[in-house]
């Protein structure tokens, strides 16, 4: 799942996981209270989801902080998906329970590398 309120980062994201595996089936958000109405209602769990910081409604700090509340969803794995490169957001992402802080690229030729890095990663060691 990504959560972002950005159209286009949303696109290139959906994208770079066609490019990946085009069986992948994937959920969109644009903010933290959408995504948290689209996760209680459905039936399949993502196994991952991608969540931006700066959104409107509900950013991705406050998100995080409520799917890790969740008894359903707590245990996906939440990787924060940013332009925030602050040592402050890093650190309090990581005490709300994300799994990995990736830093958006400005060139999305890498971003498929960097999802399936992402994807891959050892959920327990990611901060490490």
């Amino acid at each position: 799942m990504i959560i972002d309120d950005d159209e286009d980062d949303r696109f290139f994201f959906c994208s770079a996981v066609k490019e990946i595996n085009s069986s992948y089936i994937y959920l969109e958000a644009k903010n933290g209270k959408e995504a948290l109405e689209i996760l209680r209602d459905t039936v399949k769990l993502p196994d991952f989801i991608f969540l931006d910081i700066n959104m409107p409604i509900m950013g991705g700090k406050e998100c995080l902080a409520e799917l890790k509340r969740d008894e359903k969803l707590k245990h996906i794995p939440v990787i924060m998906y940013t332009t925030s490169s602050f040592q402050t957001d890093i650190e309090s992402t990581r005490q709300l329970g994300a799994a990995d802080y990736f830093i958006k690229s400005f060139d999305i030729s890498k971003l498929p590398a960097g999802i399936v890095k992402a994807m891959q990663m050892d959920v327990k060691t990611a901060f490490k």
